[in-house]
């Protein structure tokens, strides 16, 4: 009989240590799945940091000003000289602005002002400076580069150097024979621009000779007094810096060479401005002709403008 009771009370001792085990399991279990978040609050957690990484900053939502396309057309007209620079001028601006036309007539400054004047065109090319009656009449100057004159002769010639009382008495029919400059007997035949032509005017006045000038040709474009120079002997003509070419003799005047370097140091003094005038200020024009100046006077405009051998102004 003792012997049975002490068998039951170890059977009631293991029993009561695996209970204890159990519950011990049990509890353990239930921290474990108290403690681990479900995979649908890993989720939203989740998202919940990805939207305060993500979310824009008061900066961010600023609100951006909206670039407006430009469009329209921009006529101009006036000088051949300045057929070069406008051309170019207008291409670089149209690829900028794909939805721009700016086209451009060469019909000489003068006309060229009076058009502008008269208000068929925005901008009117003058390849010297205004006159006062212009500018009387409402015509602003704006000078977007400066533009060297060449002496040109034909290629023959042995004459390189002239002095400048030389090339005054040359143009207006003092000395009619090479040989009385240093060259070879062979008359001079007397090239210039059309009356109402900037380079004529810019020529005749920068060596003061308006009105005095003795032509053999007066021809009415750029083009066509390099063409005839080059095939004339003993012919002299002038024309702008920046279409010289092989065809014909760039002759230095005062020893000076016809540079953009000698221009900018003052050192050759046949130079004039490239004027691109506007009826009133340029601030009081629209939008399109606005942004046509301040593209020609950015850095892009202004590497537009060295492009075609002309100085930049500031």
């Amino acid at each position: 009989m003792k012997r049975f009771r002490g068998i039951a009370a170890l059977l009631l001792t293991c029993v009561m240590i695996a209970g204890a085990f159990v519950a011990c399991g049990s509890k353990s279990e239930e921290n474990e799945t108290t403690s681990q978040p479900t995979n649908s609050e890993t989720t939203d957690q989740a998202a919940e940091v990805k939207d305060e990484a993500t979310a824009p900053t008061d900066t961010a939502k600023e609100e951006v000003p909206e670039v407006t396309a430009l469009s329209g057309t921009l006529l101009m007209s006036g000088s051949t000289s300045m057929e070069k620079l406008a051309n170019v001028a207008a291409e670089s601006f149209m690829m900028k602005y794909p939805e721009v036309t700016v086209s451009a007539e060469f019909i000489g400054s003068s006309a060229g002002i009076e058009a502008l004047l008269a208000g068929t065109v925005a901008i009117g090319n003058a390849s010297r400076n205004l006159k006062d009656t212009e500018v009387s009449s409402g015509a602003v100057e704006n000078i977007i580069a400066i533009d060297g004159i060449a002496v040109i002769t034909n290629s023959t010639n042995t004459t390189t150097n002239l002095t400048k009382d030389q090339l005054v008495k040359i143009y207006t029919g003092e000395i009619v024979n090479w040989n009385d400059v240093g060259g070879e007997d062979q008359p001079v035949v007397v090239v210039g621009r059309e009356s109402g032509s900037g380079t004529r005017g810019a020529f005749e006045e920068l060596l003061a000779i308006e009105d005095l000038g003795k032509y053999s040709n007066e021809i009415n474009s750029t083009g066509g007094v390099m063409a005839k120079v080059a095939s004339t002997p003993g012919a002299i003509g002038y024309v702008s810096l920046d279409v010289l070419d092989d065809s014909v003799l760039a002759l230095s005047l005062e020893s000076v060479e016809p540079t953009v370097e000698n221009i900018k140091s003052g050192s050759y003094f046949l130079s004039r401005p490239f004027v691109m005038a506007t009826k009133g200020e340029v601030s009081e024009q629209n939008e399109l002709v606005k942004a046509f100046f301040e593209y020609l006077r950015s850095e892009e405009g202004k590497e537009v403008i060295s492009s075609v051998g002309l100085i930049t102004v500031d």
